[in-house]
């Protein structure tokens, strides 16, 4: 099987204000005829740096494409560094160098002589033709490797890629087709979902199965590969179906949605409105509910009641319950849930208390505690949770399981 290794080019790509999006474009144009992407690096333009990654690749991966480090400027090495660690040299290529000069003077220009190193192609290779910027594309092939270095700007990369690289890959692969299938879990740590779909994945090379965990979700992705499509598919139905009827209702959706979506989809479905009281997640479960367009079908109102006086005036908590039960508390929670929804008219109302910390904790009710409410039609449902790690994981996963609440409430509506 053929696999692929990107390597996008340049420094601008390594800080915050630019974004690889020529890898993902190409790993999805891969994928479709049946290559996987193992690996993408990011490197400046760093003659020493890029010489050791493209080393690195071609020792591993035989289909290597870099991405930019084509134009005209000294700090663009891409094919020089190709050339060093091919053992290529660097040929003047009259067809490249004629129609370069062609284009600068059809617009009226003398062609700078920097563009001439464009014109430099590692011997042996095939040149792409670029007919919307003045790189052209080259497709090198070795002995273990094929090489393919594109330009780095969009609007040139991907013509170039889908008529000139994509083609002649299908053909490669022999139409070998991949397909993919993601379940996004809740509610079950890593490892007791391992522990109950490790028995079923593992009996099984293909589809592969990778398992990602983040804080209160647990993401598990299918990659099958066939002869067809429907191979693929057929390949990833046998096992995606024995992970679903196994999991039941801890997959909480099979695409790319967030879990605020969901419970979205289903507050309008159900012609349903929601408002929160929070405590300890300080408006974070109403902002995820409201970083959703659309959600002012559905969301009426959120408070945050961080203290006592706060709870009593804007919750209606009584007194005496906050000082028996203490703020962190099932009762607490069920008061604030019962009483937002009251006070706005809302399907379902949502409490949440407790203790985020650092501090705060106590042997009784230690750093993690909280105490989740949900008010709606058929009463008012309770959870007690102790979350691990630190103040935002707490607050994050508080989160996550109220939304996670709402959704079975609302299926159950």
């Amino acid at each position: 099987m053929i696999t692929a290794e990107l390597i996008a080019i340049g420094s601008e790509l390594l800080t915050p204000s630019f974004h690889d999006t020529n890898s993902l474009y190409l790993t999805e144009q891969l994928n479709l005829v049946g290559i996987p992407v193992v690996m993408r690096t990011i490197v400046g333009d760093s003659e020493i740096h890029l010489e050791h990654a493209i080393g690195a690749a071609i020792q591993r991966t035989p289909l290597v494409i870099t991405i930019g480090g084509l134009g005209p400027t000294e700090d663009d090495i891409t094919r020089k560094v190709v050339a060093q660690v091919t053992r290529r040299q660097l040929v003047l290529d009259d067809g490249i160098l004629k129609g370069l000069e062609a284009r600068f003077s059809s617009r009226g220009r003398t062609m700078p002589s920097n563009n001439a190193r464009q014109a430099l192609i590692p011997s042996g290779a095939k040149v792409l033709v670029n007919p919307n910027g003045t790189a052209p594309g080259v497709w090198l092939e070795t002995e273990k490797n094929t090489l393919i270095l594109l330009p780095g700007p969009p609007g040139e990369l991907r013509p170039m890629f889908e008529d000139s690289c994509l083609p002649q890959l299908a053909r490669v692969t022999n139409g070998l087709a991949l397909e993919r299938r993601l379940y996004r879990t809740t509610g079950l740590p890593e490892s007791a979902l391992d522990s109950r779909i490790a028995p079923i994945y593992t009996r099984y090379r293909n589809p592969e199965t990778t398992i990602l965990a983040k804080p209160g979700q647990v993401d598990i992705r299918l990659t099958a590969r066939g002869r067809t499509q429907e191979e693929a598919r057929a390949a990833i139905e046998e096992v995606g179906q024995k992970i679903e009827d196994e999991l039941g209702d801890y997959i909480f959706t099979t695409s790319e949605q967030q879990l605020e979506e969901v419970v979205g989809m289903y507050l309008v479905m159900k012609r349903a409105t929601i408002s929160t009281a929070e405590s300890c997640t300080g408006g974070l479960l109403a902002e995820r509910l409201t970083r959703v367009p659309g959600s002012s079908r559905y969301f009426l109102s959120g408070v945050v009641t961080y203290s006592n006086e706060a709870k009593i005036e804007l919750a209606s908590i009584p007194p005496l319950l906050l000082e028996m039960e203490g703020a962190v508390s099932r009762e607490v929670a069920l008061g604030l849930a019962e009483s937002v929804r009251q006070k706005v008219r809302a399907t379902l109302g949502v409490g949440i208390t407790g203790i985020a910390g650092p501090t705060g904790g106590s042997p009784q009710k230690p750093v993690g505690t909280v105490h989740i409410a949900v008010a709606g039609p058929s009463g008012t449902e309770h959870n007690q949770f102790v979350f691990p790690g630190r103040r935002d994981r707490i607050r994050w996963q508080a989160s996550q399981a109220a939304l996670d609440m709402v959704r079975h409430t609302l299926e159950r509506m």
